[in-house]
């Protein structure tokens, strides 16, 4: 019987894997240099952690992992865990409130299922959680700091595309909506249905036409915004705060020269977030997103604690960065190839140039990866012969002997 993988999910190469920790490694760098200090939070969590704070969408917790995790006659139900953000904003809850501000970071892997097995369910991400900020310039530092790690990455011209969550809720409220409706169409907008409110207005007696065209605002740039506040504020007063708070993120972006788009109808599947949106694009893909959620670590008794995020997606940007480019530089790769009496031999040159900095493997036969140089332990005169990628054979005394000629410094 032939052995297969689950399906959804994916084996890495060593060549992948490469790629994998380039990125991982890039995204690191660049948000401990910001400030930010790396927690890992368990791969399972319980589900009420998902539930009791409304935190995730009906349409992504119908896709969780969810088993009973047994302790003796009684069990407790727990899942995969779907999301990056909310364990971290647990973490913070649970042992960091004392500090305050809090800037962290993660890498780690998601599960979502999903019903066809093109489409992964097992998916990891970089993210950042900015914790006890709650001004427009701590929305910017968020999107200003997701736009340098792609930048580090080497992906050029990057889409930043926002919405606000506290609009859009207003919005739906405006539409004359019953509570339950407002909540289950706002849970569609978040899944994915950037159509749907537009839609719905069409013949809805309760908007003016000025607020007609933030429905339809995807792609605009901010300064269709600006120049429509005064009109829809004074149509509609209870949308002045939030289209306030998302102009004055917008203004700080414009300062920091970050070119972004109006997508006010646009979602991300997550039910906690409260104001800004943001999602990120490299032609056409979406690369990564976040937002404000002020009310998730208060819905888990962390205290009145305002908070946002992002994360990036590790595995489509693989596939879009330049592989050599963010592949970890190895070090110069030696194969000591040996015979019967000179095993002893050969395990002490190894040691020493790995000590050296060097990849050391030993031959053990059949077709090995191609090494920079390979290394024949003789037993007798002269000890050692040393081989380079083009072929050119030195011959060395000594262990010392080969030490110079690997570092260029003996021979021809």
């Amino acid at each position: 019987m032939k052995v297969q993988r689950s399906k959804g999910m994916r084996d890495l190469s060593p060549e992948e894997m490469q790629v994998f920790r380039g990125v991982e490694a890039i995204c690191r760098r660049c948000f401990t240099e910001w400030g930010y200090r790396e927690v890992r939070t368990p791969t399972i969590e319980y589900l009420h952690l998902f539930t009791s704070a409304g935190t995730l969408t009906p349409g992504r917790l119908g896709k969780v992992y969810s088993f009973l995790d047994w302790d003796g006659w009684s069990g407790e139900r727990v899942v995969l865990r779907p999301d990056g953000t909310i364990p971290v904003a647990r973490l913070y809850a649970e042992s960091l409130r004392d500090r305050g501000l809090a800037r962290l970071f993660y890498a780690a892997n998601i599960f979502i299922f999903e019903e066809s097995p093109e489409r992964p369910r097992e998916r990891w991400q970089c993210g950042v959680e900015l914790i006890g900020a709650g001004s427009a310039v701590a929305d910017a530092e968020l999107v200003a700091l997701s736009l340098e790690a792609l930048k580090k990455l080497g992906l050029k011209d990057p889409e930043v595309r926002l919405s606000h969550a506290g609009l859009v809720r207003a919005l739906l409220e405006k539409l004359g909506l019953s509570p339950e409706e407002q909540h289950r169409t706002f849970d569609r907008i978040l899944d994915g249905d950037a159509g749907l409110l537009a839609e719905i207005s069409k013949d809805s007696p309760g908007l003016g036409e000025a607020i007609r065209p933030l429905l339809g605002t995807k792609g605009r740039p901010p300064g269709f915004l600006r120049d429509q506040r005064d009109i829809i504020a004074r149509e509609m007063p209870d949308l002045a705060p939030c289209l306030d708070d998302f102009l004055a993120t917008v203004a700080v972006l414009d300062e920091l020269g970050c070119a972004c788009k109006i997508d006010i109808a646009s979602g991300t599947g997550f039910e906690y977030y409260t104001g800004l949106i943001f999602q990120l694009y490299i032609g056409g893909e979406k690369v990564g997103g976040g937002g404000r959620y002020d009310a998730l670590i208060p819905a888990m008794g962390g205290g009145d604690v305002p908070a946002a995020g992002f994360a990036l997606y590790t595995d489509g940007l693989m596939k879009l960065v330049d592989a050599a480019a963010v592949a970890p530089a190895g070090a110069a790769s030696v194969l000591v190839r040996l015979k019967s009496g000179v095993i002893k031999d050969a395990f002490m040159l190894g040691d020493v140039l790995r000590e050296k900095g060097y990849t050391v493997a030993l031959d053990m036969g059949g077709k090995s990866r191609g090494a920079d140089w390979t290394i024949e332990v003789r037993g007798k005169t002269p000890a050692f012969v040393v081989t380079n990628k083009s072929g050119s054979r030195q011959d060395a005394p000594d262990v010392a002997g080969v030490i110079k000629i690997l570092e260029g410094k003996g021979g021809r």
